[in-house]
């Protein structure tokens, strides 16, 4: 999909927020620091309009970027990060469930996961989740440009090992250094939204 235009609607933190329309929305989820944003810029055709913060856990609300009048990407706050007071995890969690249990736009989500580490505990459970909801989702490994190419095989065998993603599952290798993934992002989007 060519992207011709492109604006961060809302920052939403309750529903009262969310945009009144029934375009389709995608969200991306997944921890603090995983490439979020990068992923989102990349895909957007954009360079810094999704903000890649150097403080992990900083993005605290839901942000609604609208792209071509007719699609939504939510920007979901990462998790994870141990600095964010147990309260605030707490209420950021609330929102999340809330808008991915409530949300009736939402057509699939994108979940990261850093193609140089083992899932944590954290992203097999943030998928487990989604799975139980029956919630459409791809799993993206970000970073691939720092693994050597001759281990993606089995970066993708241990990702589908730790998450129990069977074959059927989604899963995709994914750089925002050289775009590696991004049509194969872009073709899960279309044909989720359409």
């Amino acid at each position: 999909m060519k992207v011709n235009d492109v604006s961060l609607t809302i920052s939403a933190v309750r529903e009262a927020q969310y945009p009144e329309t029934d375009f389709p929305e995608i969200a991306f989820v997944g921890r603090s620091n995983v490439g979020k944003s990068s992923l989102i810029n990349n895909i957007m055709q954009r360079k810094k309009i999704a903000r890649t913060s150097s403080v992990p856990g900083k993005t605290q609300t839901l942000n609604f970027y609208l792209l071509n009048q007719s699609l939504y990407f939510v920007d979901v706050p990462g998790f994870g990060y141990a600095k964010v007071s147990k309260s605030d995890r707490e209420k950021f969690s609330a929102m999340i469930e809330s808008y991915l249990e409530t949300r009736q736009q939402l057509r699939g989500v994108i979940q990261l996961v850093d193609s140089r580490h083992e899932p944590s505990d954290l992203d097999v459970s943030m998928y487990q989740y989604l799975h139980y909801y029956d919630i459409p989702t791809l799993v993206v490994a970000t970073k691939i440009d720092k693994v050597k190419k001759n281990q993606w095989n089995k970066v993708e065998s241990i990702q589908r090992k730790a998450m129990h993603l069977n074959e059927a599952a989604d899963w995709l290798p994914f750089s925002a250094q050289d775009s590696t993934g991004s049509a194969e992002v872009w073709d899960w989007i279309e044909n989720h939204i359409n």
